[in-house]
């Protein structure tokens, strides 16, 4: 599919979809509606908010206007979410931050549940990364540039100079072991030194036929490994690998399963997981590939939110095929039949008790080992 369900509904997220494409998601997202509607049987629904506001979709072929909101069975943070959880981080003092997709920060400190307002961005942000340094500062990629709080007060800082544009979104960030924080934004890779950001460029290669959804110069996702090497995963031109100056380009020509890459983590043993848009999973132990959606192991083309949990489990999603926890040996498969509302999850987290946190399209909800359970269920405050 050529662009998630998820992102088919956010601003500015899809380019030069053709019609099979939208016969394709279409179809899906009708699969998902019902399979909500008999999610809902018995429940109590929360209070939806209409979205106001129009996503533009694609410039040539088709505008797509999202005019309502999916009912919230699982708990939407009093109310705070409209739509989903894309992120989730707990700091060092254990608070919890929820970046939204369209609806700000959140912020829970043990006793307060709150909606972040910050001078001079939009309370309608995504928040699309959050990371924090050794210093105790959390950092936000944002639509709206980048935000920083020192545990008192909060600051933002534009890449561009004047208005605010297109280009401030940011999708990747990542603090290295050196404590450089990199930015991957629509206008390109950055480094930033606390007060400027300084342009990082990638090598001029390109895939042929390149196809990307937001910007050839996008760095969507960043991570550091065990070695030192900067992984960079780009919007359709494969990932870089970068390490004492040199940079690798992984395509499909050497092994990668789709140039347009959607996520990346390594694992505790040192493989590299890599999802995609339209290749699936794969992992790649520094010489070969494995992709195990090619070899029938993984339902789903898209794939991404990595995570590895405290026991060594990896977990990701499949758009539209629910949860994947890969135990190292074998794969389990969790879908609405396991307490899922929907079969669309867009963020995995695992806080300070040990508590794996889902953010799907109906509100956020636990895994409590066996099956996936509202979260105001284990976590009261949540209601």
């Amino acid at each position: 599919m050529r662009e998630t369900l998820a992102t088919i509904y956010e601003t500015k997220d899809m380019t030069d979809m053709n019609c099979k494409t939208i016969f394709k998601a279409s179809k899906l997202l009708l699969v998902l509606m019902l399979l909500q509607v008999s999610a809902c049987t018995g429940q109590v629904k929360e209070k939806t908010v209409s979205d106001k506001t129009e996503d533009e979709v694609s410039d040539k072929d088709l505008t797509i206007k999202q005019n309502t909101i999916f009912p919230q069975i699982h708990t939407n943070l009093n109310g705070m979410v409209r739509q989903f959880v894309r992120t989730i981080h707990q700091d060092r003092k254990g608070n919890y931050w929820f970046g939204t997709n369209g609806d700000g920060i959140i912020r829970y400190d043990g006793q307060t549940l709150d909606k972040i307002h910050i001078v001079g961005i939009s309370p309608h942000i995504r928040v699309l990364e959050i990371v924090e340094d050794k210093a105790g500062n959390v950092w936000f990629g944002t639509s709206d540039g980048l935000v920083k709080y020192d545990g008192q007060k909060f600051e933002t800082f534009s890449i561009t100079e004047g208005e605010k544009g297109f280009d401030e979104e940011i999708w990747g960030l990542a603090i290295d072991k050196n404590e450089l924080l990199w930015v991957g934004s629509i206008g390109g890779l950055y480094h930033f030194d606390g007060d400027q950001f300084i342009p990082f460029p990638l090598p001029n290669t390109m895939v042929e036929n390149l196809e990307h959804k937001l910007s050839d110069k996008l760095v969507k996702k960043i991570i550091e490994d065990k070695s030192g090497a900067i992984w960079l995963v780009t919007d359709g031109n494969g990932i870089f690998k970068y390490i004492k100056g040199e940079f690798t380009h992984l395509t499909t020509e050497n092994g990668l399963t789709d140039n347009n890459t959607a996520d990346i983590l390594e694992d505790s043993q040192g493989n590299i997981w890599i999802g995609t848009y339209y290749g699936g999973v794969s992992k790649f132990n520094g010489k070969t590939f494995t992709n195990f959606t090619k070899d029938g192991i993984v339902e789903g083309i898209e794939t991404y939110n990595f995570h590895e949990d405290s026991n060594g489990n990896v977990w990701f999603t499949a758009e539209g095929y629910g949860v994947y926890r890969y135990d190292g040996i074998s794969f389990t498969h969790f879908t609405t039949e396991n307490g899922l509302t929907t079969n669309v999850v867009q963020s995995i987290f695992e806080d300070n008790k040990g508590q794996l946190w889902f953010g799907t399209w109906q509100g956020l909800c636990i895994f409590d080992g066996e099956k996936f359970v509202n979260a105001n269920e284990i976590e009261t405050w949540t209601n």
